[in-house]
């Protein structure tokens, strides 16, 4: 019943939203706002998907929602405000009307709330809940250490979803010599990652999913348990040189107490680089991160994650008209993996499904631009040579109208073992369909 009640009142407040137009072409009220320096817009989106196979550990649709979202941005002579926020009818969540605003559940899903000031001429200060990113990467993250949710990305939701938002200080400092950004988290926030509520996953032992939901211990004490992130950057003959440094925790569970089977976010320092500019009439990229996993830095604890050294390589062009392709070549390398091995061994665990010393991944990503550029077919395709396995994600966008848009894709994983990074989440493929409509 209180679904009824809310899919109507959903209903309603999309109506009042975008009309009846006024004379001016919206609605009054919005008229009025624009006069007060605040400016609206908004986005509502419905989308359902289903598993392409049975599964005994996940429902067999993976996506049923409504979302309407809201963005105000108050632009003042000494500041701007934002607040942002989606209002979510969910129907595949077992507690959609309870509200979460650290993981994104429940029937509001806050992304922005914040206050943006400029306290000298070469200093910008962001305060609140806003949406953090940098780093070289198409989908491959190496020194973006801000919160991602993987969730929403593998179920099907908008891309937009991806970027989680952070509760944090973020300054911006332009001195003449090199720009440098400041992120600062009170309390940290970790990613929205693959809990088995609606996404199976391998738990060092099987693949489940509602059957074996995680349980987490996350670092919750505020300015304690905080983070902090760094950026230098500066254009240089129209290359992009960035430096970053990181120290925080890792943002997905990275460790275990074997005496509760709680997951952990162990302690975790990140220091890189990555540079970006023109090459052969396209673009490359070049980003590479030293992963120090403070908490095991010999690499003898099987229940923490080791160190680790991440390098990216990227070249996108458009090899065609409105035909662009973008290849990335990424590897992780283990850095104590005789440690991780042995260690494993002498508590009994089986090394058949231990981590490779070196994990190789290869992507490629296609878009073709038809029908005027109004119907955008892509495909993001990413596999692991050394992990025998691959993840493909298709997605065709049509634009109706300025304001109307419909998608259909999916999300498709493959691999030889169910132990590996992507062959995991097989039991998860899904396609889904979408109607978005902006105002």
């Amino acid at each position: 019943m209180r679904r009824g009640v809310w899919v109507v009142g959903w209903v309603c407040v999309g109506v009042l939203l975008v009309g009846p137009p006024a004379a001016q072409g919206g609605p009054a009220w919005m008229s009025s706002l624009s006069d007060a320096g605040v400016e609206m817009n908004g986005v509502a989106d419905y989308r359902y998907g289903r598993r392409t196979a049975e599964t005994e550990v996940e429902d067999d649709t993976s996506l049923n929602e409504l979302r309407l979202q809201t963005d105000l941005l108050w632009y003042h002579d000494r500041f701007t405000a934002q607040l942002k926020g989606d209002l979510v009818y969910d129907a595949v969540a077992a507690e959609w009307d309870d509200v979460d605003l650290e993981t994104g559940k429940g029937m509001l899903d806050l992304r922005q709330a914040n206050l943006l000031i400029s306290p000298l001429s070469w200093m910008d200060l962001k305060l609140g809940r806003q949406v953090l990113t940098w780093g070289a990467g198409d989908l491959v993250f190496i020194n973006d250490l801000f919160p991602k949710d993987w969730q929403s990305f593998f179920l099907g939701r908008h891309i937009e979803y991806l970027k989680a938002p952070s509760d944090a200080l973020f300054v911006s400092l332009f001195p003449s010599l090199v720009n440098i950004d400041i992120a600062y988290t009170p309390r940290f926030d970790s990613d929205r990652h693959v809990t088995g509520e609606r996404l199976a996953f391998w738990n060092g032992q099987a693949i489940v999913g509602q059957d074996g939901v995680l349980v987490t211990d996350r670092p919750a004490r505020w300015f304690e348990d905080d983070e902090l992130a760094a950026r230098l950057y500066r254009n240089v003959g129209g290359y992009e040189l960035a430096l970053y440094g990181y120290h925080g925790y890792w943002k997905s569970p990275g460790g275990m107490d074997p005496t509760t089977g709680h997951w952990l976010f162990p302690a975790l320092a990140v220091y890189g680089a990555s540079v970006r500019g023109p090459l052969i009439g396209g673009i490359a990229s070049v980003e590479a991160g030293y992963y120090d996993s403070v908490d095991d830095r010999d690499g003898d604890d099987p229940f923490v994650n080791n160190s680790e050294a991440r390098l990216l390589l990227g070249y996108e062009r458009e090899v065609a008209q409105d035909l662009t392709m973008g290849m990335q070549y990424y590897v992780e390398r283990m850095l104590d993996h005789d440690a991780y091995t042995d260690a494993l061994i002498a508590i009994g665990q089986p090394t058949a499904t231990a981590r490779d010393e070196d994990r190789h991944t290869v992507t490629l990503r296609v878009t073709y631009l038809l029908m005027n550029q109004n119907l955008i077919m892509s495909c993001f395709t990413r596999y692991s040579p050394s992990d025998a396995d691959a993840y493909i994600r298709p997605v065709a966008t049509y634009r109706i109208s300025d304001q109307w848009q419909a998608s259909v894709g999916g999300n498709i994983f493959f691999g030889d073992d169910d132990h590996t990074f992507l062959a995991q989440f097989e039991p998860n493929n899904n396609l889904y369909a979408s109607l978005r409509c902006s105002f």
